[in-house]
């Protein structure tokens, strides 16, 4: 079994755990976070981020993936996800055995699929993108590296969803719609024209409250 560690001790965390251990191909060895909460579900606290180094060295090579949730921008995600680019990690996609990803699909590195999510043909999933619990990508649907697709959301065939960007939970992006980098929609949204600029958007339609 490879090697993986969690980054990241929180709520998110516990559930990307259980996504692991149901796929049954990692060997766990510990989580990183800023601050030491015990034991995360059964596996030992490691340190911070700093410890990772060492880590990677001991159980060469070593996967890990991303847990922190993802309430606002992706920003900080891919923030720290620049940082540990430098050490000998491996950043594996992480697809729950329980989600449906059909042929044809594109997958980058450190993306996680959670449970129950579909993802249809022709769809490609950018870099560090979370497909969260439920959600559906149709076909021919493109998220950008650092997307957050939030539980119950639906994005409708051919859009394409900016960096950074977030779906908010049960929001509706329809078919075609092309949303800019570094724009929030809201739970519950609809999306039905195209999104051209950053910023927070709620209601249905949804409209542009603000800058994020």
């Amino acid at each position: 079994m490879d090697a993986i560690a969690l980054i990241g001790g929180g709520d998110h965390a516990r559930v990307v755990l259980s996504i692991l251990k149901k796929l049954n191909r990692f060997r766990l060895v510990g989580y990183t976070d800023m601050k030491n909460t015990g034991s995360l579900s059964g596996i030992a606290y490691l340190g911070n981020d700093d410890r990772l180094s060492a880590a990677a060295v001991e159980n060469e090579p070593l996967s890990a993936v991303l847990a922190l949730g993802q309430t606002g921008l992706g920003t900080q995600r891919w923030k720290l996800w620049s940082h540990l680019a430098g050490l000998r990690l491996l950043f594996p996609a992480v697809v729950s055995p329980d989600a449906i990803v059909n042929e044809g699909v594109a997958v980058g590195e450190a993306v996680v699929v959670m449970d129950g999510a579909v993802i249809n043909c022709g769809a490609a999933i950018g870099r560090g993108a979370i497909v969260n619990t439920n959600s559906t990508i149709e076909h021919d649907v493109s998220l950008a590296d650092w997307v957050h697709v939030a539980p119950g959301a639906t994005i409708c065939g051919g859009s394409r969803i900016g960096r950074f960007s977030m779906v908010g939970a049960g929001a509706t992006v329809i078919q075609g719609i092309k949303v800019a980098e570094g724009c929030l929609i809201g739970a519950g949204a609809t999306v039905v024209k195209d999104l051209n600029e950053a910023g927070v958007y709620a209601g249905c339609p949804a409209i542009r409250l603000r800058k994020v």
